[in-house]
């Protein structure tokens, strides 16, 4: 039987593996229990799925983010939602906080876009709307074929710096390369500081120099006249690290989406250092900090390390004691509850640039 267009649906929250602590942060704002569900692995690894309560005509929000186990994660995730599907589940919303495969969003040589793999098979498992927050590319949202709310955490860092760093007002937002320019832009605007930009020999994911077969001779040699179609092109060499914009005597802030290799924020902040900045500060949305990151951060000339709760990091936390968490369940609780009474979305974005 259809409902009537006032009524709405019940509301079920279930949780997988991922961020339990996260998700009753999420469970205890919304004023209601997690729903009662078993995610577990079979001695063959294989992860098998019980909900043990009705999600029939509900409205069902399921709480998973990605981690160091991040393929476990998506079938997790897959698999709760075929269940929820199957069940006759009325809306199968996922809450994602930090989409996994989000970093393999461009075509790398003879890989593939990882992550339109990653869009259409959450679409095909019974998602019908997905919660995120800070996706590393925004174009991604186009890869997905139901509905995407990507949110910011930036007001949350942003407060951060106001209320717990001293001085903040002798501090300069620094761009860690050329393509972090507008987010530390929109930074700098809504704190009225300077930026500064680093430039210079860093290496990024997509130059890879080894040979892979693209300049191979063909198979047949045939001999064919020589025509010079280009000009000659001398290879691209990057110049020292080096620092655009005053950081002497200031505090820096670098701030990016993610921190997970860690060793390009340590080589840019002791390029900072060495520029007379007295203060390092890194400041991410999700904080992967990956195998040995924590002990690198740790013995690093950076000063403190601030992340969101997006992805659990509290064993990164013991390891290393400069990285600071930013809560932002409640961001994720009120993207939830206006979406089951059908508020408007645009609330959440206020003040917020496209380049955050």
């Amino acid at each position: 039987m259809a409902l009537d267009p006032g009524q709405k649906c019940p509301m079920v929250l279930l949780a997988g593996n991922s961020h339990p602590e996260l998700s009753q942060l999420i469970a205890q704002r919304l004023g209601i229990r997690l729903g009662d569900i078993n995610v577990y692995h079979k001695t063959n690894r294989e992860t098998n799925v019980e909900i043990k309560e009705s999600v029939r005509g509900k409205d069902v929000y399921i709480i998973q983010t990605g981690t160091k186990d991040v393929n476990n994660d998506i079938m997790e995730l897959l698999i709760v939602s075929y269940a929820c599907k199957t069940s006759c589940a009325h809306n199968i919303i996922g809450v994602i906080p930090y989409l996994p495969y989000s970093k393999q969003s461009k075509m790398r040589k003879r890989g593939s876009v990882v992550c339109k793999v990653m869009a259409t098979m959450l679409g095909k498992s019974g998602l019908t709307h997905i919660i995120t927050m800070d996706l590393h590319q925004k174009e991604i949202q186009g890869f997905f074929d139901i509905p995407v709310e990507n949110l910011r955490a930036s007001p949350f860092l942003i407060d951060y710096v106001e209320r717990l760093i001293p001085d903040y007002r002798n501090a300069i937002i620094v761009a860690r390369n050329p393509n972090s320019v507008k987010r530390a832009t929109s930074y700098a605007e809504r704190l009225r500081l300077g930026i500064a930009v680093i430039h210079g020999e860093e290496k990024y994911d997509d130059e890879d120099k080894e040979d892979d077969g693209r300049n191979s001779p063909p198979l047949c040699r045939v001999e064919y006249k020589k025509i010079e179609i280009l000009p000659a092109l001398l290879p691209k060499e990057k110049p020292p690290l080096n620092v655009v914009g005053d950081v002497g005597g200031r505090i820096a802030i670098i701030v990016d989406d993610m921190i997970d290799d860690v060793d390009a924020f340590v080589k840019v902040a002791e390029v900072l250092k060495e520029r007379g900045a007295y203060k390092v500060y890194v400041m991410a949305t999700h904080g992967l900090l990956s195998s040995e990151a924590p002990r690198l951060l740790e013995e690093s000339s950076i000063d403190e390390i601030v992340v969101t709760n997006t992805v659990p990091h509290e064993i990164q936390k013991m390891q290393c004691h400069k990285i600071k968490t930013v809560d932002i369940s409640i961001m994720l609780t009120e993207a939830i509850r206006r979406i089951q009474n059908n508020e408007s979305m645009s609330y959440l974005f206020r003040n917020i640039g496209l380049d955050d």
